[in-house]
C-alpha cells in the first residue's frame, strides 16, 4: 500500500513538473528570479522530448509499482486522470518531437514578451 502511495506521490509530481515545463514562463512575470527554477526546468523538458531520453521519474513510477504488487496501472483516481496526460497513446518519435517544439516555441515566445516588456519598462519614462 505504501509503495503504491508513493508511486502514485511521484505520477503526481511528474505531472507537476510537466506544468512547470509548459508553463513555468506565465510565473516568472510575477516573479522574475523564478526563471532560475524555470529555465532548466525547461530545457531539460525539452532535451528528453527532443532527444528521445527516458525521464528518471518514469523509472521510479515503475519501479514503486512493481514494489506494490502491480502490474501496471491499476485505475487509482490519479492514474486514470493524470496516465494519459503524461504518457499519450500513440506516443512516437514524431509526437515527441512536436512536443519538445511546443515546449520550445511557447517558453520562448514568453519569455520573448517578458524580454520585451521589461527592457520597455526600463526605457519609459516614469
Amino acid at each position: 500500500m505504501l509503495h503504491l502511495l508513493a508511486a502514485n506521490a511521484v505520477l503526481l509530481a511528474h505531472l507537476l513538473f510537466i506544468c512547470l515545463v509548459v508553463f513555468g514562463s506565465l510565473a516568472v512575470l510575477r516573479r522574475p528570479r523564478f526563471a532560475l527554477v524555470h529555465i532548466p526546468a525547461a530545457v531539460w523538458g525539452f532535451l528528453v522530448e527532443a532527444l528521445g531520453w527516458y525521464c528518471p521519474l518514469t523509472d521510479l513510477e515503475n519501479e514503486l509499482l512493481r514494489r506494490a504488487g502491480e502490474a501496471g496501472y491499476g485505475g487509482s483516481f490519479l492514474e486514470h486522470y493524470l496516465l494519459a496526460a503524461i504518457y499519450p497513446e500513440g506516443l512516437t518519435r514524431g509526437v515527441q518531437l512536436a512536443l519538445a517544439a511546443a515546449v520550445l516555441v511557447i517558453n520562448a515566445g514568453m519569455y520573448g514578451w517578458i524580454v520585451t516588456r521589461l527592457l520597455r519598462n526600463r526605457t519609459s519614462p516614469r
